[in-house]
């Protein structure tokens, strides 16, 4: 909250600015927000993530899975156990937290910086970069951790790991470092343009909607879920690359083990299951993403409120 000048008295019904963040607002209250909205959006969609995961993976001689995410999650839950559909879930958990700290600290920091804070002024240029920035530097962090949970969350994975550390031993040992990180510019070409189409979208909505940028829970979540639904359409055939380049490791099927990149595996991809392949898994991906993004900005915004509110008190 911008102080007010010497020597003037506060008046009890100021209304403090909410989107700019105060001087005393520090970074480890913006990365424990971060935290708490990371781990919030993951765990609660974590099943239809799962299943996802198990879309998308290229099968041998072209074979297509299931295309409803509910015949998916009654098949898997009758197979495997229901409890099948929250394994890795673990890594998430452990990722998630640090790596949306990130985020969102470098998210706030380009932005302050670009004059995005300003109030009734919507700068959709400092909202693009500052998205993208922090993406590049949370998927640093959390790429190995997303490994490990989609190695985990195929099927016979408990055949193969106990558990999350088990995984990570278990890749390591076998494919190497590189196995945590090959994904990585799979990951950015996917994340960078999906973070920067969701933050210009967040911001062009909820500044719409709430001309003021005042805290508005309605507000935040609807532009969240629009925006994220929206971002996660368009970048679906990363996502597809991504997810057979992190699960090659798991296959039976020696081309799909051999698959060395980004453009490899969209040779193969292609090849097998031709464009539709592209956009295996679409709906289960704008379904989890769009409830996700809601209650990651809603959990953002809702700590970010309570910070300036507490720090404003004293």
């Amino acid at each position: 909250m911008a102080q007010p000048p010497s020597g003037k008295p506060v008046e009890e019904d100021e209304e403090y600015d909410y989107e700019s963040l105060p001087p005393n607002f520090s970074l480890l209250q913006n990365m424990a927000a971060g935290a708490f909205a990371g781990i919030a959006e993951h765990t609660v969609m974590y099943p239809i993530d799962a299943i996802k995961t198990r879309m998308q993976v290229l099968q041998p001689h072209g074979t297509i899975t299931h295309n409803s995410v509910l015949r998916n999650a009654f098949q898997i839950a009758r197979t495997e156990g229901v409890f099948s559909l929250w394994r890795g879930m673990s890594s998430v958990i452990v990722g998630a937290g640090p790596a949306h700290a990130v985020y969102f600290a470098t998210y706030e920091a380009v932005k302050h910086a670009m004059g995005g804070n300003q109030v009734g002024v919507h700068h959709p240029l400092a909202a693009a970069t500052s998205g993208a920035a922090a993406t590049i530097a949370s998927d640093a962090f959390m790429n190995p951790f997303d490994v490990i949970k989609q190695r985990m969350q195929m099927q016979e994975s408990r055949k193969m790991y106990r558990s999350m550390v088990d995984c990570a031993k278990y890749v390591y040992r076998n494919e190497g470092l590189g196995a945590f990180y090959i994904s990585y510019p799979t990951t950015l070409s996917m994340t960078v343009p999906f973070t920067a189409l969701q933050f210009l979208a967040y911001e062009s909505i909820s500044t719409t909607m709430n001309p003021q940028k005042a805290y508005d829970p309605v507000t935040h979540c609807l532009a969240g879920a629009i925006a994220g639904g929206f971002a996660a359409g368009l970048t679906t055939p990363m996502d597809v690359i991504k997810t057979i380049l992190q699960t090659r490791g798991t296959s039976s099927d020696p081309q799909v083990r051999n698959v060395s990149g980004f453009l490899d595996g969209c040779k193969l991809l292609y090849r097998r299951e031709g464009f539709r392949g592209f956009f295996k898994g679409v709906r289960p991906r704008v379904v989890t993403t769009m409830p996700s993004t809601a209650i990651c900005w809603s959990a953002y915004e809702f700590s970010k409120a309570y910070f300036i509110k507490r720090n404003d008190g004293l």
